[in-house]
């Protein structure tokens, strides 16, 4: 047991350093101590963890500088990771004044060899009553709690979590402990429970809760053979086997073994919020004079925080489980809810049974809660914490610290479906209008933005029950419905949204929606313009929860070019669907007015046109045709000079890049070897081919953030590479970049190639399921090359490892 392992540790590097401290200096001098600090002042030593020193004198260093710098060096050669001090008294006082960091690591010390009167000088000197009084301590900790969760996005569910500073790791814990220390100079956790602060079931629940986290941290030591605090995703493998966990149909070992984890951080979390609470009550408010206001039968706010009236409002009102909720909602005035309503509301969480769940107060709370103008995220998220969105929907609780393990899937499903929520609330918040001005006015539209969320709640409910879980969710959704009283109308659009909540991100990514019969299709299962509303935001939400990095402009321009599409047809009748011919008319009529708007004759363009052919047409827009046209008239139909156009697209949502140029069957490979070459994505592909032979290709490209390319320089260069390499076709093709990032090589992808007939078009449709890596691209279209295949349309999916990409 790693509880066992580290007070071991620190007492064997005890002995080990009082042999050495000897070896430099005299016995019982009084004037100079060796002292622990920091954790291993604590006593706990992990294998690789930091041998934090002090080294205290009373006055001055200067009789003991050579010994010092003897005893330190011969530290290191004994292979002692050391970090130390020295200090003399005064010293301690003025950098634990000014440092708060350095206070707290002299609140955890022990002597290890040396003069005992002068450790305890020091504790009087720093002590509570000289420096650092226990609510100006409190505060500055806690300042530094949530500026260090900040940087770990306020969440514990990170994809690789750190054990050590992340919300709900062992940094949590300590926050804890070094408070009660100087509160109550507690010297163990337990002693809160002597003070009244935890009952004897939350102790045992942070006792447990860091012996776990012990228990990974000194696995991860062990493993890295070196101090690492971030579960990275090849030590989580690894950890899960040593922990015993097994795959099995329904999920991998490892998926088990971080959904213990994330159970437990969350839990710790918590338990960090309500002694934190209650500390900010009995240091920060404790002088200041009691404001209660009554808010109904039940709860008043104390101070600015929601209490319940009397220890009994639980167990005579159950339903009150859920009004602390919609209280907290219609408040915001309101800090928080109150520790000892925090701890009352665990300790009733039994209350939440069946009958609970059919009390029409109950369902009619939750339902409210939903339907709330502010807050409902917030307080979806305490309810998570709580665990009372658990025991209410059962279903809920099976994916709390619920992990996907890949590199698509960055949070738990639980965090996952509550960031869905979140981003459909910051659609109606007209401060972030200009993230999504488009949803942003279509959720105004909606009738029953609740029936939005309830399918934000359930889209992901079934992952990791096996089978498909789009299906099994749909039915837990309509479940729901009934029993909340929805109509069967609105519980059947909730259930049709759950079932289809990827149809949208699927067409739009692969399938050509230029294609206006591809759009037809899509309206016929959408239908409805309102549906076709609530899928599109539910789609939107859903993308943008899924990882920090995998909403684009592209996939936006995508989704936008889908939806107004699909908005069209919907107008027109589906019974009336746009023939091919008439699309084709149109978009040549329309790119026609705009070239003759620019002074250029209709026979000219008629002439430029003559090569192209119906597809041209079908799957450029109008003003992308323009673009083409007027700079092909300017260049030559039958220079075999190639032509570079690139520009930005907010249409298209990256750098659209343009290439006219003679044939000569290379070009696709050649092309895709530049563009990775440069470090650019490419996240799309028109191919085609005129008849007079020239390639009319345009790549959709993006830089490392995702973005469009904005820097002159670098489209410069882009331009020149693709001209030298097209006009030299039997050169080598440029070799891609190698680097692999790590994580994406921690996910063996097997690859499978399949094809199938395309009868629409009597072509050959081939998908490519591989790792994703720099030059996949341009090795695909190596081997299309040497088999001699012509290429028509690529569109490239990239879902976290994996490469999905459609020829």
């Amino acid at each position: 047991s790693a509880t066992e392992l580290v007070r071991q540790r620190a007492l064997v590097v005890d002995e080990v350093l009082q042999h050495a401290w000897q070896q430099f200096f005299k016995p019982h001098d009084p004037d100079i101590a060796l002292i622990a600090v920091g954790g291993y002042g604590r006593g706990e030593l992990h294998p690789h963890s930091d041998i934090d020193l002090q080294i205290l004198l009373r006055k001055t260093d200067k009789p003991y500088k050579e010994a010092i710098i003897g005893f330190t060096t011969f530290l290191w050669d004994i292979g002692l990771q050391v970090g130390h001090s020295v200090r003399t008294l005064k010293e301690c006082v003025r950098e634990a004044k000014k440092d708060i960091t350095v206070a707290t690591n002299l609140q955890e010390v022990r002597l290890i060899y040396g003069a005992e009167a002068l450790l305890e000088e020091q504790n009087k000197l720093t002590s509570p009553k000289k420096i650092w009084p226990s609510n100006k301590f409190f505060e500055a900790k806690w300042k530094e709690q949530q500026a260090r969760h900040l940087k770990f996005n306020d969440t514990a569910y990170n994809l690789e979590p750190n054990i050590k500073e992340g919300p709900g790791g062992l940094r949590d814990i300590q926050m804890i402990g070094w408070v009660a220390k100087r509160h109550f100079n507690a010297n163990t956790l337990h002693d809160l429970v002597t003070h009244d602060f935890l009952t004897e079931q939350e102790y045992k629940t942070l006792h447990e809760g860091q012996a776990l986290l012990w228990q990974i941290r000194f696995g991860l030591h062990v493993i890295t053979d070196r101090c690492e605090d971030r579960l990275l995703i090849e030590h989580q493998r690894d950890l899960a086997k040593q922990f015993g966990y097994h795959d099995d149909k329904k999920s991998l070992a490892v998926e088990k073994f971080m959904k213990q984890y994330y159970r437990t951080v969350m839990e710790l979390s918590r338990l960090n919020e309500m002694l934190l609470q209650l500390f900010q009550e009995e240091l920060l408010y404790q002088k200041s004079k009691t404001k209660i206001i009554s808010i109904n039968n039940r709860f008043q706010s104390r101070n600015g925080f929601l209490e319940a009236k009397n220890d009994l409002v639980f167990r005579h009102y159950p339903f009150a489980l859920l009004e602390v909720f919609l209280i907290m909602t219609q408040n915001p005035e309101l800090k928080g809810v109150r520790a000892n309503t925090i701890r009352m509301m665990r300790h009733h969480r039994f209350l939440i049974d069946a009958k609970f769940r059919d009390d029409i107060r109950s369902r009619s709370l939750f339902m409210e809660i939903l339907r709330q103008p502010y807050g409902v995220t917030h307080e979806l998220r305490r309810m998570n914490r709580y665990g009372i969105l658990a025991a209410y929907m059962p279903v809920f609780g099976n994916i709390v610290g619920q992990m996907q393990h890949d590199l698509f899937h960055v949070y738990t499903v639980d965090e996952h479906t509550l960031m869905v929520i979140r981003n459909m609330r910051r659609f109606t918040v007209p401060e972030h209008a200009d993230e999504f001005p488009d949803c942003s006015e279509i959720i105004k539209e909606l009738p029953k933005q609740e029936l939005l969320l309830i399918a934000g709640l359930f889209h992901d409910i079934a992952k990791g029950r096996g089978g498909n879980h789009s299906e099994l969710g749909a039915e837990d959704a309509r479940t729901f419905c009934k029993q909340h009283n929805l109509s069967d109308y609105d519980g059947e659009l909730v259930s049709w949204l759950v079932y289809n909540h990827l149809m949208m991100s699927s067409t739009a990514q692969r399938k050509d929606i230029s294609d206006p019969s591809v759009v037809h299709e899509f309206a016929l299962d959408v239908k409805e313009r309102h549906r076709l509303n609530y899928l599109y935001l539910l789609t939107v939400a859903d993308i943008c929860a899924t990882g920090p990095t995998v909403w684009n402009s592209w996939k936006g321009s995508l989704l936008r070019q889908l939806y107004n599409a699909t908005k069209q047809v919907l107008r027109r009748g589906l019974d009336d669907p746009i023939q091919i011919p008439e699309y084709i008319d149109n978009n040549k009529q329309q790119a026609l007015t705009l070239l003759m708007n620019k002074g250029i004759e209709e026979a000219v363009v008629h002439t430029h046109w003559l090569p192209c052919t119906d597809d041209y047409f079908l799957r450029y827009t109008p003003d992308e045709i323009t673009w083409h046209t007027h700079a092909i008239i300017r260049h030559g139909l039958n220079n075999p000079h190639p032509l570079i156009l690139v520009r930005e697209s907010e249409q298209r949502g990256g750098t659209e890049v343009f290439i006219y140029s003679p044939d000569n069957g290379r070009n696709f490979a050649h092309t895709t070897a530049v563009l990775e070459k440069l470090g650019l994505t490419i996240a799309d592909a028109r191919i085609l081919l005129s008849l007079n032979n020239y390639t009319m290709n345009t790549f959709i490209v993006l830089d490392e953030h995702g973005g469009a390319v904005n820097d002159g320089t670098r489209i410069s260069e882009l331009r020149q590479k693709l001209v030298e390499s097209l006009l030299n076709p039997d050169s080598a093709l440029p070799s891609p970049l190698e680097h692999i990032p790590r994580q994406t090589k921690a996910f063996p992808v097997k690859t499978d190639v399949q094809f199938w007939h395309d009868k629409k078009f009597n072509r050959t449709a081939m998908l490519v399921t591989t790792r994703d890596r720099p030059g996949l691209l341009s090795r695909i279209a190596t081997a299309l090359l040497t088999n001699h295949i012509q290429l028509q349309n690529a569109k490239i999916t990239t879902l976290g490892e994996r490469a999905e990409d459609v020829f």
